[in-house]
C-alpha cells in the first residue's frame, strides 16, 4: 500500500524538503544576537565603535606624553591602531565563539538548531562587526591625521583574516573546554590577559632584546600585528613573520575542537 499523501499535494508528488535550512537557522541566530546584544543597550552598535576607539585614543595620548614620535611614522594613534584592531578582532571572536553553546543552549534543544549553527552565527556576526569597525576607525584616523599613508591592502587583509581564523580556532576549542570544565572560562581569561602586552601593540619586535624575541616569536599575535603594520608603513618589512606558523597554530585547535565537539556536544547540552 502506498502511504497517504497530504491533501494539498497531487498524487505522485512529495512535499519538497526545506532548503537552505542551515542558512536560515544561522541568520535567525544572528538576528537574535543582534537584538539581545546591541538592541537592549542605549547606543546599540555605536558601542562597538566607541570601545576600540576609546582604547586607541587613550594609548595614543598616554604614549605621546612620554615619547616624541612613535616607532613608525608620525602618528601615535595610527601606530597603535594598526596592531590593536587585529588583536581586538581576535580577542572578541575567541571569547564570543567560546561561549556560543552556552549562549544558545536553550535553542539547541530543538532539532532544527545545531551546535555548528550556533558557532557559525556568532562567528559570522562578530566577524562582520569587527571588520566594519576596523574599516570605520582606520578610515576616520587616516582622514583626520596628516600621515600621508599609502595603504597596501594585501598585508592588511591577510592580517585580519589570520586574526579571525586564530580567534575561530581557539574559540571552538575553548567552546568544548568551557562546556566540559566550568571554570575554564575564568582560567583562560586570566591566563591570556598578558597577551595585550605581549602582542606587539606597544612596540616593535625588532626593538626587543634577543632573549625576548626568542620567546615572543611563538606568540602568533605578534606575527599578525607586524603583518598588519607592514600594510600601512611601506618602509617596515618584518622578516620574522611566519604565516604558515599562524595557520598551523589556528587550524590545529580548530580541527581538534570540531572533532571533540561532534563527539561530546550532547554531554555539554545535558550538563
Amino acid at each position: 500500500m502506498t502511504p497517504d499523501l497530504p491533501s494539498d499535494l497531487p498524487r505522485g508528488r512529495v512535499r519538497p524538503n526545506r532548503r537552505f535550512a542551515t542558512v536560515r537557522t544561522v541568520m535567525a541566530l544572528m538576528l537574535r544576537e543582534m537584538s539581545t546584544r546591541y538592541g537592549r543597550s542605549p547606543g546599540g552598535y555605536l558601542w562597538a565603535v566607541l570601545e576600540p576607539l576609546g582604547a586607541i585614543l587613550i594609548l595614543g595620548l598616554a604614549f605621546s606624553l612620554i615619547m616624541r614620535t612613535p616607532q613608525l611614522g608620525n602618528s601615535f594613534i595610527l601606530f597603535y591602531a594598526t596592531a590593536y584592531l587585529p588583536f581586538n578582532l581576535y580577542q572578541s571572536l575567541s571569547l564570543l565563539v567560546a561561549r556560543s553553546i552556552t549562549f544558545s543552549k536553550p535553542l539547541l534543544k530543538y532539532p532544527a538548531v545545531t551546535w555548528v549553527d550556533a558557532i557559525l552565527a556568532r562567528f559570522l556576526l562578530n566577524l562582520l562587526t569587527g571588520v566594519l569597525v576596523t574599516y570605520l576607525l582606520l578610515t576616520g584616523i587616516l582622514a583626520v591625521s596628516d600621515t600621508r599613508t599609502v595603504i597596501e591592502l594585501g598585508p592588511v587583509v591577510e592580517a585580519m583574516a589570520l586574526a579571525a581564523l586564530l580567534g575561530l580556532g581557539l574559540g571552538v576549542l575553548n567552546c568544548l573546554l568551557i562546556g566540559m570544565i566550568h571554570v575554564w572560562d575564568l582560567v583562560w581569561s586570566m591566563a591570556t590577559r598578558p597577551l595585550f602586552l605581549a602582542s606587539g601593540i606597544f612596540f616593535l619586535y625588532e626593538d626587543l632584546p634577543q632573549f625576548a624575541q626568542d620567546i615572543l616569536w611563538f606568540n602568533p599575535l605578534i606575527h599578525i600585528s607586524a603583518l598588519s603594520r607592514s600594510g600601512f608603513y611601506p618602509m617596515y618589512s618584518p622578516q620574522y613573520v611566519s604565516v604558515p606558523y599562524v595557520l598551523f597554530f589556528s587550524l590545529i585547535p580548530l580541527v581538534l575542537g570540531l572533532l571533540l565537539l561532534s563527539r561530546y556536544h550532547r554531554d555539554i547540552l545535558n550538563a
